[in-house]
């Protein structure tokens, strides 16, 4: 079963988030705030994270302790996570400066604002960053590949 990671500080947001996973056959892991997804991160890379691991974390920008793209600079940098796809989200209308600026941040694969879209519109845009992704780390385990 995929698992797909969410740190999202909006209690109805996190809640409509995992019961798509639920719906979807997706295993969730979730966090309310930058600083317990950043310690959980850094328990992957200790070890003392067990079972699968996420292929997509969804992180709002706006979080308490650590913001999304701190969180997503994190992953980044995690010899298990690294290549996890990222998708920002946020409420708050960003200029186009600071659009680049986040997701350069985060090394985001996307970057979408809320209101989110419809079920079906926004699984195929998530199954569209993770299928990016996939082939991205394909080419990279397999450079002979052109």
């Amino acid at each position: 079963m995929p698992t797909w990671m969410v740190v999202e500080d909006e209690p109805d947001i996190y809640d409509v988030l995992l019961a798509m996973f639920e719906l979807w056959g997706i295993e969730g892991v979730a966090f309310v705030d930058g600083g317990e997804a950043i310690a959980w991160i850094d328990a992957v890379d200790e070890g003392r994270v067990h079972g699968d691991l996420p292929e997509l974390a969804i992180l709002d920008i706006r979080l308490p302790e650590a913001s999304g793209p701190e969180v997503g600079s994190r992953l980044r940098k995690s010899a298990k996570l690294g290549n996890v796809a990222i998708v920002l989200i946020t409420a708050y209308r960003l200029s186009a400066e600071e659009e680049r600026t986040v997701i350069e941040q985060a090394g985001a694969d996307r970057l979408m604002y809320k209101p989110l879209p419809a079920m079906p519109e926004l699984r195929a845009i998530l199954d569209d960053v993770v299928d990016k992704r996939r082939k991205m780390k394909a080419e990279a385990a397999d450079p002979k590949k052109e």
